[in-house]
């Protein structure tokens, strides 16, 4: 079993910054791609950045160039430096690990960016 722990969500004006971080725990085979989905009130879920355990990336359109994702993989945990926040970033945060071919999500932790 597999568990994700995030942290560092909160409140932040336009403009400001936060950084996000996901600890996974459990059974881990340690070819993986971590990452961090988002869902907005009323809006599907979608994929922020994800990264696998070799280093490649994958950024949404509306995040790239404002948002850095990174990972230690001893530690097993992702870490996602959002900056240039804007009110449409708004939304709970949820971690995911992929891993032989099981998904696995953290319980989400929520990101308000406003005035």
């Amino acid at each position: 079993q597999v568990q994700l722990v995030e942290s560092g969500g909160g409140w932040v004006q336009p403009g400001g910054s936060l950084r996000l971080s996901c600890a996974a725990s459990g059974s881990i085979f340690r070819l993986n791609v971590m990452g961090w989905y988002r869902q907005a009130p009323s809006k599907q879920r979608e994929l922020v950045a994800a990264m696998t355990s070799g280093g490649t990336t994958n950024y949404a359109d509306s995040v790239n160039g404002r948002f850095t994702i990174s990972r230690d993989n001893a530690k097993n945990t992702v870490y996602l430096q959002m900056n240039s926040l804007k009110p449409e970033d708004t939304a709970v945060y949820y971690c995911n690990l992929q891993s032989r071919g099981v998904g696995y999500w953290g319980q989400g932790t929520l990101v308000t960016v406003s005035s």
